[in-house]
């Protein structure tokens, strides 16, 4: 990996770390306050999030030097995300139909908003 690709890499999987561990404690908050019912749709939300950004990261820290790939390499991987989380969101609901609840959508958006925190501070 050249330095500029390690550069991309670090903060990126950084992200991706903290939007899991942010999932982890909203799920496991909502489990203690709410019940474990409730717990696990919010950390299969939160789960969702989750892996739409680590493909995304993956995708992303393949990029070269060429700002014209860059930017295709960065607009398929938001494609392939946006793929896998609808994906991801059809399979919970028709394996789990018990997680059809607000605390999936709750679970996706404060991981998702996690993500677009972090970004800030990047």
């Amino acid at each position: 990996m050249s330095d500029s690709a390690a550069s991309i890499a670090r903060p990126v999987f950084r992200i991706v770390a903290l939007q899991l561990t942010i999932a982890v404690l909203f799920s496991a908050l909502v489990a203690l306050f709410a019940g474990v019912g409730k717990g696990w749709p919010a950390a299969m939300g939160g789960a969702i999030a989750v892996l739409g950004s680590l493909v995304y990261a993956l995708i992303v820290t393949r990029a070269n030097g060429d700002p014209k790939a860059i930017f295709r390499r960065h607009f398929r991987a938001e494609m392939v995300k946006l793929f896998i989380t609808a994906v991801l969101f059809i399979a919970v609901l028709v394996l789990f139909p018990s997680a059809a609840s607000v605390w999936l959508i709750l679970g996706f958006a404060v991981t998702t908003l996690a993500y677009w925190f972090s970004l800030l501070a990047v």
